[in-house]
Parts: structure tokens; C-alpha cells; sequence
């Protein structure tokens, strides 16, 4: 599974940024747990705890799409998709006030990923 591997790291480092962005603001708020009711706080929690609801099913269906045999180009488009999607998303609701269109078009490309790679895994199934 080489292409999702590159998305998986790629999308992994991601990750890793929206988490460093969540622990510097709790050392500079002096919130250890929760969200102190801090708006930015709640906003960077939220990020993080997006990417991390959608993401891990997104890799799965690239993952079994991939060892199905699906082709490699399709998988590729899927993973760009995602990591462009989650980025986008990621850059509009972490500000303040919130880019509300890097949100729609964020969440839109994820769900393109979970619809496509959803039908992708059914269809390859079906024809084993």
C-alpha cells in the first residue's frame, strides 16, 4: 500500500501541527484540560478533533481500495483530495472569525473522499 502510505504520512504530519497548535495555546492560555471557555481555545480543540473524526475513515477506504487492486491514480486523486480538503479546512476554521468558505469547500472534499472511496471499495468488492 505505498500511495496511501504517502497520504497517511503526509496527512500524519498534519496532524501534528493542529496538536503542537492546541498545546502551545493551552501553555499560553494556562488551560490544562478543557477549554478554559476560551473561544480560540474551543476553535483549535475542534480543528484538531475534526481532522481526527474524518481522517482515520478516509485512510481505511484509501487503504482497502488499494489492496484490492484499485488503480494507483485513483487512489492518488483520492489522497490529494483529502490532504488539499483537510488543509483548507483546517486553515478556515482555525481563524478567528472563521473563513466560512475554506470550511464548505474543507468539508465538501472529505465527504467527496468518504463518498468515492465508499463506492470504490463496493464496487471492487462486488466484482471479487
Amino acid at each position: 500500500m505505498v500511495v496511501t502510505s504517502i497520504y497517511a504520512g503526509l496527512l500524519a504530519l498534519l496532524f501534528v501541527v493542529l496538536s503542537i497548535r492546541v498545546i502551545d495555546f493551552r501553555r499560553s492560555a494556562r488551560v490544562a484540560l478543557g477549554d478554559g471557555s476560551n473561544a480560540n481555545l474551543m476553535r483549535r480543540i475542534r480543528v484538531h478533533g475534526n481532522f481526527g473524526e474524518y481522517v482515520p475513515m478516509a485512510l481505511l477506504l484509501m487503504a482497502l481500495g488499494e489492496a484490492q487492486g484499485s488503480p494507483k491514480w485513483i487512489i492518488h486523486a483520492l489522497g490529494l483530495v483529502l490532504v488539499i480538503g483537510r488543509a483548507i479546512h483546517a486553515y478556515g476554521v482555525g481563524r478567528a472569525p472563521e473563513v466560512r468558505y475554506c470550511r464548505v469547500v474543507g468539508m465538501a472534499a472529505t465527504f467527496v473522499v468518504l463518498i468515492a472511496g465508499a463506492m470504490l471499495n463496493l464496487v471492487l468488492a462486488v466484482k471479487l
